[in-house]
């Protein structure tokens, strides 16, 4: 992507903005390296909570303030946390810039974190939790990453536990901030009709009195897998499962021949060889899908579907027959060009949203140190080869790779006549 701009403040802070002249909306956030990995034992679920004390108050609003500051001209104010990045992001009419980058940036660096509504979020954050719980299919995803990286912190729930939450004080939020913030391991991404001279007049008045916040903060890399086999009895009606193990990291120049395999099998569309093999032929789940996540170090692959408890037996069978075929048969020259298309078409759609390519500047910039362009991404998945996919699959997609969690059904008693 070469028509974008890249402003370096002398605190580090680095400023991207991409001029859509055929929008009136403006997207615009800060995306920050820090995540729920880079939490200590006792502070699991702290970088989360902070994404919720964020719009709690600063040193200028309090809660109403800030709610009200953007919704008051149709505006949308957001944030999430992930393993490695929190984001506090924006969307409004462009107009509004200046008052969706003004609040963006009180908000992330003049928090308060009011014991008062320390105490009614930790309520919120619990619920939040149960929510959870009540879902299986999505309490099973955070699960599993235990069971993938057992004892380290990528395995942590980024809620935390109820016992963490429970006990979090203002200090705490401080004390995590003070450890974690980096300002040159953080970005201002923004996408809007707006010039370039405007966003960096902006960035000058807003960023630039920061003071510098630089140094080394190194990550607990992940290593020691072990395969393991779990089972948990749950009270739900239908079974969910999740087979899945370490991949590729970010750095790793297999990672985008990896995306394209994990693609193939089980990508978003109807045509991929899990839901041709399981839903369209037997009918046997609503959704089974298989996903990639690459971290800074590592990388976590897995493939989740539901279905009744009595068919999960066969509908693992099917998934490692999928499995077996990508280890033991070589794509053919049409089967490898469709799967490209597709993938390539896939990526240049997710392009088209504003929102989503605000975002995508900055995790590129924060994880590579640059934007790669979508022809460069193009480039190297038709570079990609058969005989380079089975070689992959052959390394990730191994029976003695993977790890299965499965919730099951739990017995129903028996009467007593």
């Amino acid at each position: 992507m070469s028509d974008y701009d890249l402003y370096e403040l002398p605190n580090g802070i680095r400023v991207l903005h991409k001029q859509v002249l055929h929008t009136k909306i403006a997207h615009c956030g800060f995306l920050l390296d820090i995540g729920s990995r880079d939490e200590k034992p006792h502070q699991q679920g702290l970088a989360h909570f902070w994404e919720h004390m964020a719009f709690k108050g600063t040193e200028k609003r309090k809660s109403f303030h800030i709610l009200n500051r953007l919704e008051t001209v149709g505006g949308e104010l957001n944030a999430y946390t992930t393993k490695e990045k929190i984001c506090f992001y924006a969307s409004l009419l462009s107009t509004h810039f200046e008052r969706a980058f003004e609040l963006l940036t009180d908000l992330t660096f003049n928090s308060t974190f009011p014991e008062k509504e320390i105490e009614k979020e930790r309520g919120v954050i619990l619920e939040e939790m149960a929510m959870y719980h009540d879902a299986p299919e999505d309490a099973i995803i955070d699960d599993f990453d235990d069971v993938v990286f057992a004892r380290h912190s990528l395995g942590h729930n980024i809620l935390g536990t109820r016992e963490s939450v429970s006990g979090f004080q203002q200090a705490d939020f401080y004390q995590f901030l003070q450890e974690n913030v980096r300002t040159d391991r953080l970005v201002f991404s923004s996408v809007s009709n707006l010039p370039f001279k405007e966003v960096k007049r902006l960035a000058d008045k807003f960023l630039a009195p920061l003071p510098a916040r630089l140094g080394a903060r190194p990550r607990l890399s992940f290593s020691g897998y072990q395969r393991l086999e779990r089972l948990e009895h749950k009270p739900i009606t239908q079974a969910h499962c999740l087979i899945g193990g370490p991949a590729y990291a970010l750095h790793d120049e297999r990672r985008i021949p990896f995306f394209l395999l994990s693609n193939l099998l089980g990508g978003p569309g109807m045509n991929s060889r899990l839901n041709l093999a399981v839903r369209e032929k037997y009918g046997l789940v609503y959704t089974i899908d298989a996903t990639y996540s690459p971290y800074t170090d590592t990388g976590l692959f897995g493939i989740y579907f539901g279905t009744e408890k009595k068919q999960v037996n066969r509908t693992v069978s099917l998934v490692q027959k999928e499995l077996k075929k990508l280890r033991e048969q070589t794509l053919g020259t049409s089967q490898l060009h469709t799967s490209k298309e597709q993938l390539m078409g896939q990526l240049a759609m997710a392009e088209e949203s504003n929102g989503g390519l605000m975002q995508l500047l900055a995790k590129s910039t924060l994880d590579i140190g640059r934007v790669e362009s979508i022809n460069e991404i193009f480039e190297q998945v038709r570079r990609i080869t058969a005989p380079q996919l089975l070689e992959l699959a052959n390394d990730i997609l191994t029976d003695e790779n993977l790890s299965i969690l499965q919730y099951l059904p739990e017995e129903k008693a028996k009467k007593v006549k």
